[in-house]
């Protein structure tokens, strides 16, 4: 049961391992959109919408309706949002850490430039 578990974990963090992939599911976190909307939101190519739009059908992570010629796209669930802000917290988290070691080591002392040209 462990196993199948991290195999599910493991397959959505895969499906959302494209920064297009995070962009389209926090568009979607007001609630549905149109394919045609989402693609003019994120400035998205209809080829490559409908490439990364596949990858999240097939993950289960978003669900579509059709409407006449149009395709609406909604989460499949809306619980995903709150992993993706938790990653937040915890990369501002990291940052604030970086942040601070960079503080405690003060400024960096520049190295003098070598010149081009032949060595002495």
């Amino acid at each position: 049961m462990k196993d199948s578990l991290r195999r599910f974990k493991a397959e959505i963090f895969q499906a959302l391992a494209h920064p297009t992939r995070i962009a389209m599911i926090e568009a979607l976190r007001a609630g549905e959109m149109s394919a045609g909307k989402l693609m003019e939101q994120l400035e998205l190519e209809q080829a490559n919408a409908s490439q990364h739009l596949s990858v999240l059908r097939a993950k289960r992570i978003v669900v579509n309706r059709k409407v006449g010629n149009q395709v609406f796209y909604s989460l499949r669930d809306p619980v995903l949002i709150e992993v993706l802000d938790i990653l937040r917290r915890y990369f501002s988290s990291q940052l604030t850490d970086t942040v601070n070691m960079l503080e405690e080591i003060g400024p960096r002392t520049q190295r003098p430039r070598r010149t081009q040209g032949r060595r002495r």
